[in-house]
């Protein structure tokens, strides 16, 4: 198998890793970087828990060609706020009750967070738009609907 240097910014660090061209984004992230936050889901792009930013939109690495991130800039949930210092939709999460199992968890939080860097004030409608392409099969998306926007609210 054909592999090659793939240098790209991952979390705000500046990485290379050698790695076969023919393996997925969330592959390389998981099997070659250590970063277990994207799941392996359907790996068809339908159930969006792999789904990080690169260049700051979201998308599910399942479906993006690893070489095709040289150069760019991927960020996962350990890029998006520590237990130490989490980002508010983090918390919200938590105080909000929006995960259950966790396995849809790390996509939604992503999901949300392209939507809060865009959109300040989002409407309920705009996030479930935001999270359309995320399927959780545990809490019905009340709850997750309702943590992006208190999420929101803690950080006007």
């Amino acid at each position: 198998m054909t592999t090659r240097t793939i240098s790209f910014t991952l979390n705000g660090q500046v990485v290379a890793v050698q790695a076969p061209v023919a393996i997925n984004l969330l592959t390389l992230l998981r099997e070659y970087m250590g970063i277990t936050s994207p799941k392996f889901g359907c790996a068809q792009g339908n159930c969006g828990a792999c789904t990080v930013l690169l260049d700051g939109e979201p998308v599910n690495s399942c479906m993006v060609l690893a070489p095709t991130v040289e150069g760019r800039k991927v960020t996962t949930v350990e890029g998006v706020g520590t237990p130490e210092k989490p980002h508010p939709l983090q918390l919200a999460i938590t105080e909000h009750y929006g995960a259950q199992c966790g396995f849809c968890t790390p996509g939604m939080i992503m999901s949300g967070v392209a939507l809060l860097k865009k959109n300040s004030h989002p409407s309920r409608d705009e996030v479930v738009a935001a999270i359309t392409g995320n399927v959780c099969r545990c809490t019905g998306y009340k709850k997750i609907v309702e943590s992006v926007l208190a999420a929101a609210e803690s950080m006007r």
